[in-house]
């Protein structure tokens, strides 16, 4: 069997051929829209998100802004995204940081959106790349989790861990796409409940397929 190195040098080709604009489905103009925008989103889809960020980003337009919001009132703006409370407290305390820290502009490097309450890798790596085009890792989220898993690139499951082993096999000049590619393929072909096996341009390169479909590939 072909180690993930090998299979990865495969893959890429074939994401970058079918996938030729991708990028993130979230609806953004600044480094602070993308920011909330992808707090709002964690286990929430981009389209609910989408649905809210309008309203929400004519009403607060800088961090300071969102800094004086009342938590409740954000709450309720908020609320269809799930989870609005915590996310909100995490909006409210990375924008009182941005404003405190760095002058109202949203950091542009790794380190410094890592001092932001709420806001860990995968969000820091969806920032740098949405909005500054800078390549300093690759965000793993659940759909690059559940790909990288039935490609087996990785063995782990915890995204820091799964994102580790995929900055050792792909190229550090396709990691500002990688995560966009693999989400769009993930939505289009490789969904959670039943993945589209037999329509997939990656099904010879994917150890998984038979597990959903045991005859794939099988001669008729």
């Amino acid at each position: 069997m072909e180690s993930a190195k090998e299979r990865i040098e495969k893959i890429i080709p074939l994401l970058r051929k079918n996938y030729t604009s991708s990028r993130t489905a979230l609806y953004f103009e600044t480094p602070l829209q993308i920011l909330v925008a992808t707090i709002l989103a964690a286990q929430c889809t981009d389209e609910r998100v989408n649905q809210i960020t309008p309203t929400l980003f004519q009403k607060y337009r800088r961090a300071a802004d969102f800094a004086r919001a009342n938590q409740e009132q954000l709450e309720m703006e908020i609320r269809p995204t799930g989870f609005f409370r915590n996310k909100a407290r995490s909006i409210i305390g990375a924008t009182k940081k941005i404003v405190e820290d760095f002058g109202g502009e949203v950091p542009n490097s790794m380190e410094k959106l890592l001092t932001l309450p709420g806001v860990a890798r995968k969000t820091a790596n969806i920032v740098l790349s949405s909005s500054f085009k800078k390549a300093e890792g690759i965000a793993v989220d659940v759909h690059v989790k559940r790909l990288s898993e039935r490609l087996q690139l990785t063995k782990e499951h915890d995204p820091e861990k799964i994102e580790r082993d995929l900055l050792e096999i792909v190229p550090k000049k396709d990691w500002l796409d990688f995560n966009y590619m693999l989400v769009e393929h993930g939505r289009k072909i490789c969904q959670a409940r039943k993945p589209r096996c037999p329509e997939c341009f990656l099904q010879h390169l994917c150890p998984s397929g038979k597990k959903f479909y045991p005859d794939l590939g099988s001669s008729s």
